[in-house]
Formats: C-alpha cells, structure tokens, sequence
C-alpha cells in the first residue's frame, strides 16, 4: 500500500516537473511569412501636378478709352482676327454750371470776332478790287502813253497790298470760325449732351483661335492703355507643370515617362518630360517644413480623346517612371532591415528564423530589387519583431 502510494506521488510529482518545464519552453513567435518571387518593378517619383496652357495669351487696351461691353463669355470660341473688344474715345467731362456760362461767354466772343473778321475780309476786297481796277485805268493809259512809268509801278503796288491784305482779312475769318467751333464744341460734346461718335472706335482684335479664358473687365467703362480685357488661349494645346524636390529633380531628365493619374478620366494619361527647369526656388510645406524645388514641364501624349477633357488649372497626380523592369526578384519593403551597414532579412527555413544579408538593387515604397542573397521561392517574415532573432522558432500565421 505505501509502494503504491508512493508510485502515485512520484507520478504526480513527475507531472507537475514536465508542467513546469513546458511552461518555462519558448513558444513559437506567431509571423507574417511571403515568399520571394520575380514580377514587374517600378521606380516612380509621384507629385501632385497641375495643368496649364502652352500658350496664353493676355489682350489688352492699346490706347486708354471707353470700352463697350465685352458680349464673350468664359469658354466661348473665338476666331484669329476677331473683334473681341471695342474702345470709343474718351468721354468729355461734365461741366458745372460756372464752366458752362464760361463756355458761352466764350461762344458769344468768338461770334463777336468772326463777325468783325468777316467785316474786315469785306472791307478789304472791295480795296482789292478798286485797287484792281485802278491798275487796269493806269495801264491803258500807259500803253496810249498819256500817263507815266512811275504812275503805273504805284498802281501795281497798291493793287499787291490790297490783295494781301484782302487774302490775310479771309484767313482771320477762317481763324475766328475755328476759335467759333472751338468754343462751341466744349457746349456740343459735353458728357451731358452726348457720347462720344460711335463711327471713331479702335476694334481689338483676337491674335489666336481658341477659347476665352477669362473676361478681367466684362462692363462698359474707362480703361487706361496697357489694362488687360480678356485672356485667350487653345485648348488643345495643354501641357502640365509640377513641382518636384530639387533632389528628385536630378533624377529626372527630359524625355522621362510620365503617368498622369486622377484627373477625372476611366484610364490613365501618357506623357513626357519636355523640360526641367534649371532655376529652382523654395517653397513651404503644409507642415511648415521649407523645401526646394524646381518645375518640371510635361507633354500628355494624346491617345485618348478622353484627355481633350483636361483645362487650363486642373488638378493630376503625375508618377514620373525613373526605371522599371518586367522580371525582377523582389521583396517586399517591409521584411528589410538594417545590420550593420548591409541590409538583411529573416529567412523562415524549418520553424525557424534564419538572419541572411541580402544587397539590395531598387526600391520603391513597397518593394526592393534582391541582387543577391535571397532565391525565388524562399519564404521571409514580412514584419520583424525585434523579439526574433537568428534561431528563433516561429510560426506562420493562419
């Protein structure tokens, strides 16, 4: 009876020990395990861009004057040489009641003077034409040989003089009849009489076909020479502009592939670097960080007419394509980590973690190049815990 009893407590004793013992054994680290394969890899530098017209061009008033009503809207289409806009010339002022009954008095001056010019003009062809006369008298009787040389040199000078004075009496009155119309018109085109002809306009003309972009001065009124009125531009012709890190800038030359994504179409829209420009600037960030940066200008190469869609200012996700290949043996970006100064992962080879050094080609945010270290088909942890380490045993997650 003591033997069995103490066969009973030596088992349980036993058991207790193994329970123990099990309790204190690593457990297996639960882990997310991909596998290495070979597939398509894209190296791309993604900005948001806008897009913009090749060539905008700004019409503005030639002359400062009174512009008519611009009748185009936003979007209309215009023709190259058509009249877009229309100047008349400036309107006259408004005259107080002291200037008006200044302007009359100066009416009723010049009246005065026109007439008294006038009387001048005819007292001075009625000399003319006695004097002329008189010549006439003196030479017949000079030819007859009754009167003398000098009696007819003295007619001839007077009939000169009269004539002279007869010619200046009528350009005083075509002086007074201006100082009249002068003084007249000050009354006639005042601003509250009537405008200004409307035979005497300067027509604006459109230098390219295309679209009205934007109308700056829609309603009649004055505008001074220079002022822009309308702004013009085709359409058809758009090209986008982005700004990209100058350090992403060095990467990217013209004639790069670019993927505009986002912009309101079912498919993206191909395109290509036509310019990087040399002269970067600096810019704030949305989180207050001060960056530099260039533009960068790209053509969309139009196999879809869907892109005829796209205006001048709207909005794209650009993905400039840096280097891309079709079979590449690749890891996800997540399962790297660094020893050291190589980069490593953790190779899953029967339960257990195994650390390899890998050299890394390309990387994306998602994916890396494997230049060596690693074979297709291999099976790495997708997310390291810094609890593993080489010889750790794991276990995949179900």
């Amino acid at each position: 009876m003591n033997i069995r009893r103490w066969l009973f407590v030596s088992g349980l004793g036993v058991l207790i020990l193994l329970a123990i013992v099990y309790g204190f054994l690593p457990k297996p680290v639960a882990v997310d395990v991909i596998r290495i394969a070979r597939g398509p890899l894209r190296v791309t530098i993604e900005e948001e861009g806008e897009t913009r017209l090749k060539e905008r061009f700004v019409v503005s008033a030639p002359v400062s004057g009174f512009l008519r009503r611009i009748l185009l809207e936003v979007g209309d289409p215009v023709k190259e040489g058509q009249v877009v806009a229309q100047l008349e010339p400036l309107r006259s002022e408004v005259l107080d009641p002291r200037s008006r009954a200044e302007a009359e008095a100066a009416v009723s001056v010049a009246t005065a003077a026109l007439r008294a010019a006038e009387e001048d003009s005819r007292a001075a062809a009625a000399d003319a034409d006695y004097a002329r006369r008189s010549l006439e008298r003196r030479r017949n009787l000079f030819d007859s040989g009754v009167a003398p040389k000098d009696s007819l040199d003295q007619a001839n000078a007077d009939a000169r003089r009269t004539e002279a004075r007869r010619l200046a009496a009528e350009a005083s009155v075509k002086g007074a009849r201006s100082d009249l119309e002068r003084a007249r018109s000050r009354l006639r085109y005042s601003a509250a009489e009537n405008g200004a002809p409307s035979d005497r306009l300067v027509e604006i003309r459109s230098p390219v076909r295309g679209s009205v972009l934007k109308v700056h001065h829609e309603s009649e009124g004055v505008v001074s020479s220079g002022e822009p009125l309308l702004d013009l531009g085709d359409t058809g012709k758009i090209e986008v502009q982005v700004e990209v890190l100058s350090e992403d800038g060095v990467r990217i030359k013209p004639g790069t592939r670019v993927v505009f994504e986002r912009w309101g179409g079912d498919s993206a829209l191909d395109g290509e670097v036509r310019v990087v420009e040399p002269a970067g600037f600096t810019k704030v960030s949305s989180l207050g960080v001060e960056e530099q940066r260039v533009l960068v200008i790209a053509d969309i190469l139009r196999g879809d007419e869907a892109s005829s869609r796209l205006g001048d200012g709207y909005r794209v996700e650009a993905s400039f394509i840096i280097w891309e290949r079709e079979d590449v043996l690749q890891v996800a970006s997540s399962a790297l980590f660094r020893k050291g100064e190589d980069w490593a992962v953790f190779v899953v080879e029967r339960d257990r973690a195994r650390l390899r050094k890998v050299q890394v080609g390309h990387r994306t945010g998602l994916a890396a190049e494997i230049v060596s270290g690693l074979e297709e088909g291999e099976k790495v942890i997708a997310h390291p815990e810094e609890s593993i380490d080489d010889g750790t045993s794991v276990r995949p997650r179900t």
